[in-house]
């Protein structure tokens, strides 16, 4: 069996610039270690992750300004093949500082440059042209600036048209503008998903995965990767919940390790794993992310060892029609 063919869209790419200094502290000046450089932001950080995993993808991102060579060098270095679509803008940065007297870490993330109607349109026309038949187009990350909020409603609708199954990975309007086209499979995180409900974040897990199921029911997407941070995560299918806890390791850093999460249940569905297999997979490739240190993806070595760590099929929640959730 051929795996799936699996395309990553990034609207908003970020390069991704971490250091470490002992504290800090206002108005002084802070000399930090040297640097860490990484290509960022949502799909390209599924890309990564599934390459390596060993598996293959096609990174879209829109690029621009000074920014833009150092972004695609770093790709190719890893191994990613990408689809470049030049913009006028300049890419932004953000920026990882880890304290480590106190081992916390701030995360600035600016704002990216502003799309032209143009710019937008040819992102959503190579994006459709390249969604893979029978495969899937995994759209991940914040829209930049100029960007409608409806842009991934007019992306899933056009390439369910070519026969993709869509993958979403964002929050807000711009989620909720998707979910009324439909899509695949959404990966929202306990805020993300009680926001779009209109509920108190702090809701028990079995009243989010009643949200998921309600979008389920209305056809606003098939599958819910409900992301719990360090408890865990649920999928939420039609008729099944199957939730896997986050083994206990050391957590060095969290950038991108929902990417990771996301990559690797991906990765795992296109290449015929069954959807309780896959969130094992994508578990520990989360928690093998939140391992590494500043915007480092996981390795697949740790993978492979948190996996002996996983139960086989998680735990089955009983759905609504089969007894209380």
């Amino acid at each position: 069996m051929h795996p799936a063919a699996i395309v990553t869209l990034t609207m908003n790419p970020a390069l991704d610039v971490a250091t470490r200094i002992d504290r800090l502290e206002p108005e002084r000046k802070l000399r930090c270690d040297t640097p860490r450089y990484d290509p960022g932001g949502g799909g390209v950080n599924v890309s990564r992750t599934i390459r390596r995993l060993n598996g293959r993808s096609v990174a879209i991102c829109a690029l621009g300004g000074s920014s833009a060579d150092t972004y695609l060098e770093l790709l190719e270095r890893e191994g990613v093949e990408t689809v470049i679509i030049p913009i006028g803008g300049t890419t932004r940065q953000s920026f990882t500082v880890t304290e480590t007297t106190t081992a916390r870490q701030y995360r600035f993330v600016l704002p990216g440059p502003a799309l032209t109607e143009a710019e937008w349109r040819h992102c959503l026309q190579i994006a459709v042209e390249r969604s893979p038949r029978e495969g899937y187009l995994v759209a991940s990350g914040s829209l930049p600036p100029g960007v409608p909020t409806d842009f991934y409603a007019q992306l899933s609708k056009a390439a369910g048209r070519n026969g993709s199954r869509v993958v979403l990975d964002t929050a807000g309007p711009a989620l909720s503008a998707a979910l009324d086209a439909g899509v695949f499979l959404i990966k929202p995180s306990r805020d993300e998903l009680a926001h779009l409900a209109g509920i108190d974040p702090g809701s028990s897990i079995p009243d989010l995965v009643g949200v998921a199921r309600a979008l389920i029911r209305a056809a606003r997407t098939e599958l819910v990767a409900l992301s719990l941070g360090r408890e865990g995560a649920v999928l939420i299918s039609r008729d099944t919940e199957i939730f896997i806890p986050v083994p206990e390791v050391r957590v060095i850093s969290t950038v991108g390790a929902g990417d990771a999460f996301l990559g690797g249940f991906i990765s795992a569905l296109a290449t015929g794993r069954d959807r309780g297999e896959a969130l094992r997979i994508a578990v520990a490739a989360g928690t093998a992310t939140a391992m590494r240190p500043s915007t480092e993806v996981c390795r697949i070595e740790d993978v492979e060892q948190l996996m002996t760590r996983l139960t086989p099929s998680g735990t089955l929640y009983p759905s609504p029609e089969r007894g209380s959730a």
